[in-house]
């Protein structure tokens, strides 16, 4: 497995409804990626947005980031949406399961 650990913050004035229609293709592009595993998105409190997507492998992956639509959508979220982000990749993370009645 491969996971890719999005951490941004948004812009004050960004515009929500071009930001939403990009998030929302996006990620239905995404699952139709070769090797897309799962993808979700949380908010804090603050405001922070960290959004976490798994990838079989990091081959599948790395195509996912060279996917012309969303390189495209890549440079627009630097130049119209994104006041920081920072993304943390790791290949084969140190996985640790807990589900109640299934020890």
């Amino acid at each position: 497995m491969y996971l890719t650990v999005f951490r941004n913050r948004k812009r004050a004035d960004l515009d929500g409804a071009a930001y939403e229609a990009d998030a929302v293709r996006m990620a239905d592009l995404a699952r139709k990626q070769p090797g897309f595993l799962s993808f979700k998105t949380f908010v804090a409190e603050d405001g922070e947005t960290v959004s976490i997507s798994e990838w079989d492998t990091e081959a599948s992956a790395h195509e996912w980031a060279r996917n012309f639509a969303h390189v495209t959508v890549q440079k627009r979220g630097k130049n119209e949406y994104y006041e920081s982000y920072t993304v943390y990749s790791c290949d084969e993370p140190d996985v640790r399961r807990f589900s109640r009645g299934h020890e």
